[in-house]
């Protein structure tokens, strides 16, 4: 388990801020002070935790993984979809606080672009969020010339969205692409057409990078 270099400059500042009542505690031999500090150390630095060796729960090029670790919240069809460009299937997942954060890819693809939406931040339970928080599309298009994308959208709390990719990027299947800070939603946009079978429902938890969600009609 590492921490992630998403997060380096938060997690840098909590060691700090820990350090100081921590050196104070040991220096006034207050060794309730020094736990405290190093309980809340490691229950804010958690959030930004990375873990390693995650392989994908299927060899087959057509299976979609899961973008984020999490709860699927819905999965549902829309008539039109700007990662698309048509009709799509989207699988939601809802990250609480005490989800690693980290994004990852579902396929191997190659990024077409980044689309950032200004929006509100509404707490992310709320159905309303996925629609008008603040979000960003990355729009891919997978080995097979597949047409898809991956949505990272803020919530109250959540509001740093990081997605330091560019067009043209390539990325393999499972690796990290980004984060959210904080909880969140994340969102795997397919187009139906595309769509051989959904692979999770609602109110299951799915591992990112690991989880199956969908498979394609063709690689």
């Amino acid at each position: 388990m590492l921490l992630t270099r998403y997060g380096l400059r938060e997690w840098m500042i909590l060691t700090l801020a820990a350090a100081i009542p921590a050196a104070a505690g040991v220096f006034f031999d207050l060794w309730w002070l020094v736990a405290i500090a190093v309980v809340v150390w490691l229950a804010l630095a958690s959030f930004f935790r990375d873990p390693l060796f995650r392989r994908p729960a299927s060899s087959d090029p057509r299976d979609l993984v899961s973008p984020a670790d999490g709860l699927v919240s819905a999965v549902l069809e829309v008539s039109q979809h700007i990662a698309t460009d048509g009709p799509a299937t989207i699988v939601r997942i809802y990250l609480s606080v005490f989800d690693v954060h980290i994004n990852r890819m579902p396929c191997d693809a190659e990024v077409l672009a980044t689309v950032h939406t200004p929006g509100k931040y509404l707490d992310v339970r709320i159905e309303e969020s996925a629609k008008v928080n603040e979000s960003m599309v990355t729009r891919l298009r997978s080995v097979g010339g597949v047409l898809l994308g991956v949505k990272q959208i803020s919530g109250k709390i959540a509001r740093h969205i990081v997605c330091p990719i560019v067009t043209g990027q390539k990325f393999a299947r499972g690796e990290r692409y980004g984060m959210i800070k904080f909880g969140s939603t994340t969102e795997l946009v397919v187009p139906t057409a595309e769509v051989e079978k959904v692979c999770v429902s609602r109110g299951d938890r799915v591992t990112g990078g690991v989880t199956v969600l969908a498979r394609l009609r063709r690689v």
